[in-house]
């Protein structure tokens, strides 16, 4: 999705999962009773034919799934496919209809927000670009996300009002058929089996670099989930966010009070107490816990060692004892999903679902 994902990953998510070696951040392997399959071979069956480059996609996944440790199932590579499938039709760098108007819409955004007036813009556009074209002209006829970042890289890099317009802040933001985020591939770029030739950014738009990055960003962390679904909302909302936001609900029985259910534990860029964070502060009394020791437990929230701290097991027995059940480990977020090019009123309850429903028939193909 070009300019905004729906939800970004928070830094200090990035940082956590970075590290090599941490005994609860490598891939889940084989559950008991799944077996191995020729990962490249089920990739061609499950593919449809009319995607022409199916051969590509079956040796890029094959390669992706082996250089990531990624147990080598049929759940995993239905899984893989689905979100492709939900985000750009098997398709590298999908066409997305009206993207001219969405481009020109966020320049003339960004220009009054800085008080430039729009007509200077406009002007400045009217230079020639590297390619001989204006970029008034590029954009006119712009119809991918690769063919819009290449115009803002060069806008950026040849035009004065583009560094004061954008920076090094290129606003498209997702790329590739599973619409991974860019940002996230550029901090886990570590580990890429094919040679880069130009930047991270330029190799997302790819085949083998946008599903690559986006299978790490799908499955390459573990999780203690009851079905994919939650893995797909994750896809959208971030890590571990169908988690955090099963922890927030018990946090609002506990307390009385009202979350909403996005999975962030804390204001993440902020010092500052976030909601959750001070509905979790009304409980300290009963936890026997400071406030800063409630905060460096809460940030424990973007890896799995959160459902090892005392804060989340004791939240829990709290909630559960007020309720008088057993409370949820793993629930959909709560989020509207905000970009140029939704129309539609959509959630990432309506992607996981939409997802998980492409994965339970690619499942039932043979």
């Amino acid at each position: 999705m070009p300019f905004a994902v729906p939800r970004a990953l928070p830094l200090s998510l990035f940082s956590a999962l970075v590290l090599a070696g941490c005994a609860d951040q490598s891939p889940a392997p084989l559950k008991k009773g799944e077996k191995p399959v020729d990962v490249a071979s089920v990739v061609r069956q499950k593919i449809p034919a009319s995607v022409k480059d199916r051969d590509d996609w079956a040796i890029v996944l094959a390669k992706t799934f082996d250089s990531q440790k990624i147990a080598p199932t049929e759940e995993n590579i239905c899984s893989v496919l689905a979100v492709a499938q939900q985000e750009s039709m098997y398709q590298s760098d999908p066409a997305v209809p009206g993207l001219n108007k969405i481009a020109w819409k966020e320049i003339d955004r960004r220009a009054e927000k800085m008080h430039i007036p729009v007509f200077l813009v406009h002007t400045a556009l009217k230079i020639t670009s590297p390619n001989g074209k204006s970029y008034s002209e590029r954009l006119d006829t712009v119809k991918t996300e690769k063919q819009l970042s290449a115009i803002f890289d060069d806008f950026i890099n040849m035009v004065p009002m583009g560094q004061t317009l954008f920076g090094s802040l290129n606003p498209v933001h997702t790329a590739g058929p599973m619409q991974v985020s860019i940002d996230f591939a550029e901090k886990h770029a570590k580990g890429y089996p094919w040679k880069i030739d130009g930047t991270v950014r330029q190799e997302v738009f790819s085949l083998r670099g946008g599903l690559w990055f986006g299978t790490w960003h799908l499955l390459n962390y573990p999780v203690n989930y009851s079905e994919p679904l939650y893995r797909f909302a994750d896809f959208n909302a971030g890590w571990y966010a169908s988690r955090n936001a099963a922890f927030q609900n018990a946090v609002s029985r506990a307390t009385g009070t009202r979350l909403a259910l996005d999975g962030d534990l804390i204001a993440y860029g902020s010092s500052e107490a976030g909601t959750t964070e001070l509905a979790v502060r009304q409980l300290a009394i009963k936890l026997d816990m400071s406030n800063s020791e409630i905060r460096q437990q809460l940030e424990k929230g973007d890896s799995l060692a959160f459902e090892k701290t005392t804060l989340y097991q004791q939240v829990y027995k709290i909630a559960e004892q007020k309720s008088g059940k057993p409370l949820p480990r793993e629930m959909l977020p709560g989020i509207q999903l905000e970009s140029p090019k939704i129309t539609r009123n959509l959630t990432t309850a309506w992607f996981a679902k939409r997802v998980d429903d492409r994965r339970a028939r690619c499942m039932a193909l043979n």
